[in-house]
């Protein structure tokens, strides 16, 4: 069972390609996205994924509250799961230049172009936006800054060239050019992800590392492919094939919480998600997220988000239920 696929399925990502870039030595600058412009295309979402893929060249970069820094070459991805101001340049001990530095639009591409005139670096950048309850358990696990390289063993060299391929396409106004770049950050954020999880060193703790081991991944995805189940820690671990005692331990231990309280965080975020995102009735999603009776629902989503389900939706302008 592919685990992260699994539980990736249930959450709703938007992604978009937003800007090329090409900067020349010596160069430094500022970045970062930020939710109000995400929200302007994307008026639901709270929380924002930035990532920057390096298809030609070399930079430094690191976080702009921070003193660390990482080389960067062609092939690599940084990804910054908290939209974190940061610093990219051919030196970083350059005064980092505004960001508005940045060129006209064509079609919903922005290019950039900056720099001295000396060695050229470019950039393809985009963002994912997403729920930020029901993304909780990944978005904790990912440090502020991830460098993952897509280039290095040749596997993930479709997914550059898609990219590159994808930014013309739209550039040129092709029909369906920016559907295909939605797509493609979508895919970026997935493959950087699991190669990021990949490299966790084996003494790791978090939702990820979670995801590795094989008991406790195989639990997660049980408990993310079928919420309405009237799971028990009993249960569960017969599925796993573990004793109760040790599942609990386990699972606690790399999540962070237990088994049965990770299921009422999850159902209650994928309600949230449901009560923004569609016409659903109440009792509907309480019904498919797990619970026997919508005054159960609503006594634990108030718990949760301090709101009735039908105040949290009306708050955030969403689509009316269908009677």
């Amino acid at each position: 069972m592919d685990v992260l696929s699994e539980v990736l399925k249930a959450i709703r990502l938007d992604g978009a390609v937003y800007l090329t870039a090409r900067f020349t030595a010596p160069w430094c600058i500022e970045a970062k996205f930020g939710l109000q412009r995400a929200a302007e295309r994307l008026p639901i979402t709270d929380h924002v994924v930035f990532f920057h893929v390096l298809t030609s060249g070399r930079c430094f970069a690191r976080l702009a509250d921070g003193a660390d820094s990482i080389e960067v070459t062609a092939g690599d991805v940084l990804l910054f799961a908290h939209d974190d101001l940061h610093v990219l340049g051919s030196e970083l001990g350059l005064v980092p230049a505004p960001r508005e530095v940045v060129e006209p639009i064509v079609g919903d591409v922005v290019r950039m172009e900056y720099g001295g005139g000396g060695e050229p670096t470019t950039f393809v950048c985009g963002y994912l936006a997403c729920d930020r309850r029901i993304c909780r358990p990944l978005l904790t696990s990912l440090p502020r800054l991830v460098r993952v390289s897509l280039g290095a063993d040749g596997e993930s060299v479709w997914l550059l060239k898609l990219l590159e391929v994808g930014v013309q396409e739209s550039m040129n106004d092709h029909p369906g050019g920016n559907s295909l770049l939605a797509k493609l950050a979508e895919l970026m954020f997935v493959e950087a992800t699991r190669r990021f999880a990949a490299q966790l060193p084996h003494t790791q703790k978090g939702w990820l590392a979670g995801l590795r081991d094989p008991q406790v991944g195989r639990a997660l995805a049980l408990l993310h492919a079928r919420p309405a189940q009237a799971w028990t820690v009993d249960t569960l671990a017969r599925e796993v094939a573990m004793s109760r005692s040790v599942l609990a331990e386990r699972f606690t231990d790399l999540i962070g919480e237990p088994p049965m309280q990770y299921l009422t965080s999850w159902r209650l975020g994928l309600a949230a998600q449901a009560l923004r995102t569609s016409n659903e009735t109440i009792a509907r999603i309480a019904e498919r997220c797990g619970y026997e009776s919508e005054s159960a629902f609503n006594r634990a989503f108030k718990r949760e988000f301090s709101i009735p389900p039908a105040a949290w939706r009306k708050e955030r302008g969403d689509a009316k239920p269908r009677a």
